[in-house]
């Protein structure tokens, strides 16, 4: 078109373009990069109560307490006359990490579980949505007549925090709502193992037919585990998981430890590779440690010190790209670690979804290697079928980074990317 009037002589839209397509919201299999995360869709409730409070409702502390309905209405409605709550986030280990990857890549990424077919305002549906980025597809999502999860925690004065776990209809996600078209070209699927507790409910073998479709179409899976009591009480189910379908396993030390019997990291990510072909395990204040395979004629050794500790130089390839175990030919172990990032905040704000923050990244940079070997299959970067595109130690700075950008918000989740360049992720940085 051309505006009226006296104008220069030419268009001020390109007329003889062809017209740009809107952009699809929805995953397109054939055509986008994106990764699938299958969660109990829960909404967190964060408030701040006494140990009397835990005691009259009988909470265990310093626990995840998987509460009825009832008991858990009556928890909330207290908390809402008694002004303890501060904030409400959507939550799920899965759908954080979900979402902080869709902030990250600003890309697609689809997400499994359920949704009330009829969202009010206020409900816990309409936080969750609320809080979920536009990048995230919940068109496959389960409409379930009752409402999402609620998980209620609750700070004591010492700092604790204490899990509520009201499920709702948060597990009722049948498995004819797994779509295998979607699981099939996805870059990769992440599930954590919560629902691998739910024996009675159909979220279980939900998520083992996407496991399976995933193990078919050799989609890399992602696995985080919940609590090391979740651990502890069906660590022979998880493990069994973890060998039959896991790539990709994320733990903090306490899990790593109630998994493996090993309370340091590096022995506890050593025997986890028994199992899978990645371990990424966040130590809190010692930052976090990356392990995993590499063929011995990929191996690359590290530029950076190197680290001893209950493995000796354990960090010499670190500069290695992680691979799967059955490709390789000559499969090498290899370790990374980091510090925390900029030595950790002076004022941590939150600690729930650090990990999930640091997950994220991984899966950011696995799905940049999808993206490049689909768009670039000839490239030397794809020589040999590798995980991810980065190497350990740089995926690690990541990670960490991310990690970092939780821990100073209240939010458990981002709330924006990370700058396209600082000098912080570069090398020059540290080498200082």
């Amino acid at each position: 078109m051309k505006f009226p009037g006296r104008r220069k002589l030419k268009h001020y839209f390109p007329v003889s373009q062809p017209k740009l397509t809107l952009p699809s919201y929805e995953v397109r299999p054939e055509l986008d990069t994106y990764v699938v995360g299958l969660d109990q869709t829960i909404v967190d409730v964060i408030a701040n109560v006494s140990d009397d409070f835990l005691q009259k409702y009988g909470i265990g502390k310093g626990l995840s307490n998987l509460v009825e309905h009832g008991k858990a209405d009556l928890i909330y409605q207290e908390l809402v006359a008694s002004n303890a709550i501060s904030d409400h986030f959507a939550g799920g280990t899965i759908g954080n990490t979900i979402h902080n990857y869709s902030v990250l890549a600003d890309d697609k990424s689809v997400l499994l579980g359920v949704m009330s077919a009829n969202i009010k305002l206020g409900s816990p549906a309409y936080h969750y949505l609320c809080h979920t980025s536009s990048k995230v597809d919940m068109n496959h999502l389960q409409g379930v007549p009752g409402d999402v999860g609620r998980g209620i925690t609750m700070v004591t004065p010492d700092g604790e925090r204490t899990f509520v776990i009201d499920p709702s209809d948060m597990d009722e996600l049948a498995p004819n709502h797994i779509p295998t078209d979607i699981i099939s070209k996805a870059a990769a699927v992440v599930a954590s193992a919560y629902p691998l507790r739910a024996t009675a409910k159909p979220i279980q073998q939900a998520m083992l037919k996407m496991l399976n479709d995933a193990k078919a179409a050799d989609v890399p899976v992602v696995m985080s585990l919940g609590t090391k009591h979740l651990v502890q009480e069906h660590k022979a189910l998880i493990r069994d998981t973890l060998a039959s379908y896991v790539n990709i396993l994320a733990m903090n030390e306490q899990e790593a430890e109630a998994l493996t019997g090993f309370a340091d990291p590096l022995q506890a990510a050593e025997a986890a590779l028994d199992y899978v072909d990645m371990v990424l395990l966040t130590a809190g204040p010692e930052g976090l440690y990356l392990c995993g395979y590499t063929d011995a004629q990929a191996k690359r050794e590290t530029s950076n010190p190197i680290k001893s500790g209950a493995l000796p130089d354990y960090n010499e390839f670190e500069f290695s790209r992680p691979m799967q175990k059955k490709d390789c030919v000559e499969p090498v172990k290899v370790y990374s670690h980091i510090d925390p990032y900029l030595g950790g905040p002076e004022r941590i704000k939150n600690t729930n979804g650090a990990g999930d923050g640091a997950l994220a990244a991984i899966l950011h940079d696995i799905a940049a290697n999808h993206f490049h070997r689909q768009t670039l299959p000839l490239s030397s970067k794809h020589e040999l079928p590798y995980l991810a595109y980065s190497s350990f130690a740089q995926i690690c700075k990541y990670a960490n980074r991310v990690s970092y950008e939780i821990l100073v918000q209240n939010a458990p989740r981002l709330s924006k990317g990370l700058p396209e360049k600082e000098d912080s992720l570069e090398e020059s940085y540290w080498e200082r």
